[in-house]
């Protein structure tokens, strides 16, 4: 009823159709606007919040209502000692990192960065970042001969999809994926 209501009203005052007896000057003359409020209203009910013209962040909100989440950028893992972080990591990439300070070391892999904190402390949790490798068999032999523990053995988990996951010799889980189906973007 509320609803037919509205609409009844918002069709009155022209909020739903052009009001062709309103008139605009433009470089030809005289010609009629179209004008299509509807927009405002259809915009309104479906972004019901932080509109109050008082609350300077609805701007920010919306902006951030479409773009939330670029994707995966850093992952951080603690190093307590961390020259020997450094070196076992760059061992394991095969490569050197792009930033290295007493505070923090940072390896770009593949798009995405490995960091090494010497202030945080390692911790097992539900969470594991797995890192794609092309073949997991090779992979796991490259870590484990490097000194990382068994955390948890391959396993395939369905579509072809085999993931694993070790222990740094510092304590961190890092897990390693084999997952044709997934391209990096």
């Amino acid at each position: 009823m509320a609803c037919k209501y509205l609409a009844g009203r918002v069709s009155e005052v022209g909020f739903l159709r052009p009001n062709p007896t309103e008139l605009s000057i433009s470089r030809n003359g005289y010609k009629p606007e179209k004008k299509f409020y509807g927009r405002y209203l259809i915009f309104f009910l479906i972004f019901p919040f932080h509109f109050h013209p008082a609350s300077a962040s609805w701007a920010t909100d919306l902006f951030y209502m479409a773009s939330a989440f670029l994707g995966l950028r850093t992952i951080i893992y603690a190093a307590p000692d961390l020259l020997n972080a450094k070196n076992w990591y760059s061992t394991i990439l095969g490569i050197d990192p792009y930033f290295d300070e007493p505070f923090y070391i940072g390896f770009s892999v593949g798009g995405y960065e490995l960091g090494l904190d010497p202030a945080a402390k390692p911790a097992d949790g539900s969470t594991i970042t797995y890192w794609g490798v092309p073949d997991i068999e090779k992979a796991w032999e490259h870590l484990i001969s490097h000194g990382a523990s068994v955390h948890s053995g391959i396993e395939e988990v369905g579509g072809d999809i085999k993931v694993a996951s070790v222990k740094d010799p510092f304590g961190n889980v890092f897990g390693i994926i084999e997952n044709p189906h997934f391209k990096a973007e």
